[in-house]
């Protein structure tokens, strides 16, 4: 096996192994558990960093391992999966350094870093799947390796919590493997290729491929908690703030939401889904997901759920980026890939702070908590005005590119979507932000615990600051060769060049 075919199986190896080996270490093995973890993290950055090089300069990375006769299991680099990589990675190390210092002392925690590495592993088998069936294989490992994360805290509300995401997880994935089948012996091959691979059934099948793009759609929108299909995610809050800042940035969402961008580019083609006349239903739903989401959140007292409707509604301007159809709103549905991942998981990273350190769970008692923890709540402000999309923030990026794409398209109704949408979330998080750094402080917290003469532990609050500033330098440099903008206008370019 030679360099090209071996890096995409080391990338997903670095974190196999160190999982697999963190659930034999006992708890008493610190030392051992944080070196495997920091150790495998960026040990996968570095060689992310190798196959972007690799990829900018044309190299063609593609590891296949027979799984069927005729069927195999594919892990591929390409400019779609390397965004996502990316995100995954750099992400990962930022929220092991976090999960170190907010687990400090509990109990289970080898058990819960083995699974948190399987988790990652399969997120990034899921980034460089390069066939239908290699997505589904990472897309339901997934599932196994997160379930855990969110029982972890062995309460009854939380077995509840993960009941109800077996529930809509394995249904989902029921819809997708049946779709997946459906669509192998409609075709022969389930290969990702640039403007899909079901061309040729246009016209013979067209009835069955509306039939399959809606078992798809169905199967994936779950983990994308497309309304009515995520009722999941704000009852999985009650998971660690690491596991939620997993599902909500890195992991989960993020791969339903990819797995939509892949069907719809990968799969089908955009000629072919215009054609189908399925992406007008599909931007329909998530508006109806973004305003849904945004209403839902301002009527949530307890933050992390606050959070968790948000997230139902910003995930989904990646759909609505995708589903209007065409270079412009595509490029700032690729792009809210990553910016969405950078915000949200800023500001879970700050509630978990706000919660390890003061006891602090709900907005009505974040009364002055911007004095008593103010590189906290400095993140969490960045974070909370990239989503309402001010400038020159992450947020104002994929909300421009987004309203514009959507005039260029001819879909202006959008544009009375992005604006109502931006509305809610200044109504939702704005309120906290005045309490934050205007009302007056209480007498006391809930359940401080002293730092010394820091607000947290150094281990909580440099992940929520980092990924603050990186907010605002994506908006920023967002025209810089390097930026996530220019990697997704790249990608556009090859979806629709002639």
């Amino acid at each position: 096996m030679n360099w090209d075919a071996g890096l995409p199986l080391l990338i997903v190896a670095t974190s196999l192994f160190s999982g697999l080996v963190i659930f034999f270490l006992s708890e008493k093995h610190v030392i051992a558990r944080t070196t495997l973890n920091l150790g495998g993290a960026v040990l996968k950055l570095v060689l992310v960093g190798v196959m972007i090089w690799g990829v900018f300069h044309g190299h063609h990375y593609e590891a296949r391992l027979p799984l069927l006769p005729g069927l195999d299991l594919v892990l591929r680099a390409d400019a779609e999966s390397m965004l996502f990589v990316v995100l995954s990675s750099g992400l990962w190390l930022l929220t092991t350094i976090y999960a170190i210092g907010y687990l400090e002392g509990s109990p289970h925690r080898s058990r819960f870093f083995g699974f948190f590495s399987l988790c990652v592993t399969a997120t990034v088998g899921v980034a460089l799947s390069g066939n239908l069936i290699t997505f589904v294989f990472f897309y339901e490992l997934l599932t196994l390796a997160t379930y855990p994360l969110i029982v972890h805290r062995e309460t009854e509300v939380a077995r509840r919590a993960g009941r109800t995401y077996l529930i809509y997880t394995i249904t989902g994935g029921a819809m997708l493997l049946v779709g997946t089948v459906w669509l192998y012996s409609m075709t022969g091959t389930l290969e990702f290729a640039h403007r899909g691979f079901v061309t040729e059934l246009l016209d013979t099948h067209r009835v069955s491929l509306i039939a399959v793009f809606v078992l798809l759609i169905a199967g994936l929108g779950v983990k994308a908690a497309l309304v009515p299909l995520h009722g999941w995610l704000p009852q999985a809050m009650v998971a660690p703030a690491p596991v939620s800042a997993l599902l909500h940035a890195v992991a989960v969402v993020k791969a339903g939401a990819f797995g939509i961008v892949r069907v719809v580019d990968d799969v089908y083609g955009v000629e072919v889904t215009t054609k189908l006349g399925v992406t007008g239903p599909l931007a329909v739903l998530a508006a109806a997901t973004i305003i849904y989401g945004s209403l839902r959140a301002l009527f949530q007292d307890d933050l992390k759920r606050r959070l968790a409707f948000s997230t139902v509604s910003q995930v989904s301007y990646i759909v609505l980026g995708i589903a209007i159809i065409g270079p412009v709103a595509t490029t700032g549905g690729l792009v809210h890939l990553v910016h969405q991942g950078v915000m949200k998981i800023t500001l879970f990273f700050c509630a978990g702070n706000l919660a390890e350190t003061l006891g602090i769970h709900k907005v009505s008692e974040m009364n002055g908590v911007g004095r008593r923890m103010p590189w906290t709540m400095a993140a969490f402000t960045i974070g909370a005005l990239g989503m309402i999309g001010v400038p020159p923030l992450a947020g104002f990026v994929t909300k421009w590119y987004l309203g514009v794409g959507a005039l260029d398209a001819g879909q202006e109704w959008v544009v009375y979507i992005l604006a109502g949408s931006s509305l809610l979330n200044a109504g939702y998080f704005l309120p906290v932000l005045y309490a934050a750094w205007f009302k007056p402080a209480p007498d006391s917290w809930p359940d401080e615990r002293s730092f010394g003469r820091f607000e947290t532990s150094w281990a909580l609050l440099a992940p929520p600051v980092v990924t603050a500033l990186l907010t605002l330098a994506v908006g920023l440099l967002a025209s810089a060769p390097f930026s996530p903008l220019r990697w997704a206008r790249y990608i556009t370019t090859l979806e629709y060049m002639p």
